[in-house]
Protein backbone atom coordinates (compact mmCIF):
# COMPACT_ATOMS: atom_id res chain seq x y z
CA UNK A 1 0.00 0.00 0.00
CA UNK A 2 1.55 3.30 -1.13
CA UNK A 3 0.90 6.93 -0.23
CA UNK A 4 -0.82 7.32 -3.59
CA UNK A 5 -3.12 4.42 -2.73
CA UNK A 6 -4.02 6.14 0.53
CA UNK A 7 -4.70 9.43 -1.22
CA UNK A 8 -6.99 7.61 -3.64
CA UNK A 9 -8.81 5.78 -0.83
CA UNK A 10 -9.47 8.99 1.12
CA UNK A 11 -10.66 10.82 -1.99
CA UNK A 12 -12.97 7.99 -3.06
CA UNK A 13 -14.51 7.80 0.41
CA UNK A 14 -15.30 11.51 0.35
CA UNK A 15 -16.64 11.29 -3.20
CA UNK A 16 -19.43 9.05 -1.92
CA UNK A 17 -20.85 12.04 -0.02
CA UNK A 18 -21.57 13.82 -3.29
CA UNK A 19 -25.19 13.36 -4.29
CA UNK A 20 -27.31 14.21 -7.31
CA UNK A 21 -27.89 17.90 -7.90
CA UNK A 22 -25.10 19.19 -5.69
CA UNK A 23 -22.86 22.17 -6.38
CA UNK A 24 -19.42 20.92 -5.34
CA UNK A 25 -16.21 22.82 -4.68
CA UNK A 26 -13.25 20.88 -6.04
CA UNK A 27 -9.90 21.27 -4.30
CA UNK A 28 -6.40 21.54 -5.70
CA UNK A 29 -3.50 19.12 -5.39
CA UNK A 30 -2.57 15.48 -5.80
CA UNK A 31 -5.24 14.08 -3.48
CA UNK A 32 -7.94 16.25 -5.06
CA UNK A 33 -6.89 14.84 -8.44
CA UNK A 34 -8.10 11.42 -7.30
CA UNK A 35 -11.39 13.03 -6.23
CA UNK A 36 -11.87 14.55 -9.68
CA UNK A 37 -11.20 11.21 -11.34
CA UNK A 38 -13.68 9.42 -9.10
CA UNK A 39 -16.39 12.03 -9.59
CA UNK A 40 -15.82 11.89 -13.34
CA UNK A 41 -16.52 8.15 -13.19
CA UNK A 42 -19.71 8.79 -11.27
CA UNK A 43 -20.78 11.54 -13.67
CA UNK A 44 -20.28 9.21 -16.61
CA UNK A 45 -22.52 6.78 -14.74
CA UNK A 46 -25.33 9.31 -14.44
CA UNK A 47 -24.50 11.52 -11.42
CA UNK A 48 -25.58 15.09 -12.09
CA UNK A 49 -23.45 17.73 -10.37
CA UNK A 50 -22.08 21.19 -10.98
CA UNK A 51 -18.58 22.03 -9.83
CA UNK A 52 -16.65 25.15 -8.93
CA UNK A 53 -12.87 25.00 -8.96
CA UNK A 54 -10.31 26.31 -6.48
CA UNK A 55 -7.67 26.79 -9.17
CA UNK A 56 -7.27 27.07 -12.92
CA UNK A 57 -5.50 23.70 -12.94
CA UNK A 58 -8.43 22.05 -11.18
CA UNK A 59 -10.88 23.71 -13.56
CA UNK A 60 -9.01 22.34 -16.58
CA UNK A 61 -8.74 18.86 -15.06
CA UNK A 62 -12.44 18.74 -14.18
CA UNK A 63 -13.59 19.95 -17.59
CA UNK A 64 -11.27 17.50 -19.34
CA UNK A 65 -12.77 14.72 -17.18
CA UNK A 66 -16.30 15.60 -18.24
CA UNK A 67 -17.45 17.44 -15.11
CA UNK A 68 -19.52 20.57 -15.62
CA UNK A 69 -17.65 23.54 -14.12
CA UNK A 70 -19.18 26.96 -13.59
CA UNK A 71 -17.64 30.24 -12.46
CA UNK A 72 -17.99 30.97 -8.79
CA UNK A 73 -18.54 34.67 -9.50
CA UNK A 74 -22.34 34.50 -9.39
CA UNK A 75 -22.67 31.98 -6.55
CA UNK A 76 -23.05 32.99 -2.92
CA UNK A 77 -23.22 29.45 -1.54
CA UNK A 78 -22.37 25.90 -2.54
CA UNK A 79 -23.39 22.55 -1.08
CA UNK A 80 -20.07 20.86 -0.41
CA UNK A 81 -16.34 21.50 -0.71
CA UNK A 82 -13.76 18.70 -0.76
CA UNK A 83 -10.06 19.47 -0.60
CA UNK A 84 -6.68 18.16 0.51
CA UNK A 85 -4.55 19.46 3.38
CA UNK A 86 -0.85 19.83 4.15
CA UNK A 87 -1.38 19.14 7.87
CA UNK A 88 -4.43 18.39 9.98
CA UNK A 89 -4.71 18.02 13.76
CA UNK A 90 -7.25 16.19 15.96
CA UNK A 91 -9.45 19.32 16.13
CA UNK A 92 -9.64 19.36 12.30
CA UNK A 93 -7.57 22.51 12.15
CA UNK A 94 -5.39 22.47 9.06
CA UNK A 95 -2.63 24.12 7.10
CA UNK A 96 -3.25 24.38 3.36
CA UNK A 97 -1.66 26.09 0.40
CA UNK A 98 1.34 24.07 -0.72
CA UNK A 99 -0.27 24.18 -4.16
CA UNK A 100 -0.69 27.95 -3.97
CA UNK A 101 -4.50 28.01 -4.09
CA UNK A 102 -5.22 28.80 -0.42
CA UNK A 103 -7.07 32.07 -1.08
CA UNK A 104 -9.52 30.53 -3.54
CA UNK A 105 -9.74 27.41 -1.36
CA UNK A 106 -10.70 29.49 1.67
CA UNK A 107 -13.34 31.41 -0.24
CA UNK A 108 -14.88 28.18 -1.54
CA UNK A 109 -14.69 26.62 1.94
CA UNK A 110 -16.42 29.63 3.49
CA UNK A 111 -19.19 29.46 0.90
CA UNK A 112 -19.77 25.74 1.40
CA UNK A 113 -22.48 24.45 3.69
CA UNK A 114 -20.05 21.67 4.54
CA UNK A 115 -16.35 21.05 3.93
CA UNK A 116 -14.54 17.71 3.82
CA UNK A 117 -10.76 17.31 4.05
CA UNK A 118 -9.07 14.36 2.36
CA UNK A 119 -5.55 13.19 3.13
CA UNK A 120 -3.13 10.31 3.49
CA UNK A 121 -1.98 9.44 6.98
CA UNK A 122 1.24 11.45 6.79
CA UNK A 123 -0.78 14.66 6.94
CA UNK A 124 -2.30 13.78 10.32
CA UNK A 125 -0.36 15.44 13.15
CA UNK A 126 -0.80 15.93 16.87
CA UNK A 127 0.13 19.62 16.66
CA UNK A 128 0.26 21.91 13.65
CA UNK A 129 3.59 23.54 12.97
CA UNK A 130 5.87 21.43 10.79
CA UNK A 131 4.37 22.68 7.52
CA UNK A 132 4.98 26.35 6.65
CA UNK A 133 1.94 28.61 6.58
CA UNK A 134 1.56 29.93 3.01
CA UNK A 135 0.55 33.58 2.81
CA UNK A 136 -0.64 35.21 -0.40
CA UNK A 137 0.51 38.81 -0.67
CA UNK A 138 0.38 41.68 -3.11
CA UNK A 139 3.79 41.69 -4.80
CA UNK A 140 4.38 45.37 -3.95
CA UNK A 141 3.88 44.57 -0.24
CA UNK A 142 6.19 41.56 -0.14
CA UNK A 143 9.06 43.06 1.89
CA UNK A 144 6.70 44.91 4.23
CA UNK A 145 4.64 41.80 4.92
CA UNK A 146 7.78 39.71 5.46
CA UNK A 147 8.95 42.19 8.09
CA UNK A 148 5.57 42.09 9.81
CA UNK A 149 5.66 38.30 9.88
CA UNK A 150 9.08 38.38 11.49
CA UNK A 151 7.72 40.73 14.16
CA UNK A 152 5.16 38.02 14.93
CA UNK A 153 7.93 35.47 15.44
CA UNK A 154 7.82 33.98 11.98
CA UNK A 155 10.49 33.27 9.42
CA UNK A 156 9.20 34.07 5.95
CA UNK A 157 10.62 32.91 2.63
CA UNK A 158 9.45 34.00 -0.79
CA UNK A 159 8.22 30.99 -2.77
CA UNK A 160 10.50 30.51 -5.77
CA UNK A 161 10.03 27.78 -8.38
CA UNK A 162 12.62 27.11 -11.07
CA UNK A 163 14.44 30.32 -10.21
CA UNK A 164 11.41 32.56 -10.52
CA UNK A 165 9.10 34.09 -7.95
CA UNK A 166 5.96 31.94 -7.82
CA UNK A 167 2.67 33.60 -8.75
CA UNK A 168 -0.81 32.45 -7.80
CA UNK A 169 -3.73 32.32 -10.22
CA UNK A 170 -4.41 35.89 -9.06
CA UNK A 171 -0.81 36.86 -10.01
CA UNK A 172 0.19 37.42 -6.39
CA UNK A 173 3.32 36.32 -4.53
CA UNK A 174 3.45 33.68 -1.79
CA UNK A 175 5.47 33.84 1.42
CA UNK A 176 5.94 30.51 3.17
CA UNK A 177 6.25 31.27 6.87
CA UNK A 178 7.39 29.05 9.73
CA UNK A 179 6.41 29.94 13.30
CA UNK A 180 8.79 27.85 15.46
CA UNK A 181 7.22 28.81 18.79
CA UNK A 182 3.86 27.22 17.88
CA UNK A 183 1.74 30.30 18.60
CA UNK A 184 -1.91 30.59 19.51
CA UNK A 185 -3.34 29.72 16.11
CA UNK A 186 -6.58 31.67 16.43
CA UNK A 187 -4.70 34.80 17.46
CA UNK A 188 -2.14 34.28 14.69
CA UNK A 189 -4.87 33.92 12.05
CA UNK A 190 -6.38 37.22 13.18
CA UNK A 191 -2.98 38.94 13.17
CA UNK A 192 -2.17 37.69 9.69
CA UNK A 193 -5.49 38.91 8.31
CA UNK A 194 -4.85 42.37 9.74
CA UNK A 195 -1.55 42.95 7.94
CA UNK A 196 -2.05 45.30 4.97
CA UNK A 197 -0.99 43.49 1.82
CA UNK A 198 -1.95 40.02 3.07
CA UNK A 199 -4.73 38.69 0.85
CA UNK A 200 -5.09 35.25 2.38
CA UNK A 201 -3.32 32.63 4.44
CA UNK A 202 -3.26 28.88 4.79
CA UNK A 203 -4.58 28.48 8.33
CA UNK A 204 -7.94 26.70 8.10
CA UNK A 205 -9.02 26.61 11.73
CA UNK A 206 -12.81 26.34 11.58
CA UNK A 207 -13.72 25.58 7.98
CA UNK A 208 -13.37 21.78 7.99
CA UNK A 209 -16.38 19.80 9.19
CA UNK A 210 -15.17 16.29 8.40
CA UNK A 211 -12.01 14.52 7.27
CA UNK A 212 -11.32 11.23 5.54
CA UNK A 213 -7.77 10.11 6.27
CA UNK A 214 -6.31 6.89 4.90
CA UNK A 215 -3.27 5.17 6.41
CA UNK A 216 -2.01 1.78 5.25
CA UNK A 217 -5.25 1.28 3.35
CA UNK A 218 -7.54 1.98 6.31
CA UNK A 219 -9.80 5.03 5.91
CA UNK A 220 -10.76 6.86 9.08
CA UNK A 221 -13.51 9.45 9.20
CA UNK A 222 -13.14 12.30 11.69
CA UNK A 223 -15.97 14.71 12.46
CA UNK A 224 -15.67 18.10 14.10
CA UNK A 225 -17.14 18.18 17.58
CA UNK A 226 -19.07 21.28 18.55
Amino acid sequence: MTVQDDKRAAAWAAAEEVTDGMVVGLGTGSTAAFLIARLADRVSGGLRITAVATSLATERAARDAGIMVVAFDDLAEIDLAIDGVDEIDPQLRAVKGAGGAMLREKIIAAAARRMIAIADGSKRVAVLGAAPVPIEVLPLARAFVAAQLESLGGSARLRVIEGRSYRTDQDNAVLDCVFPDRPDLAALATQLSQIPGVLGHGLFLSEIDCAYISAAGVVTRLDRTS
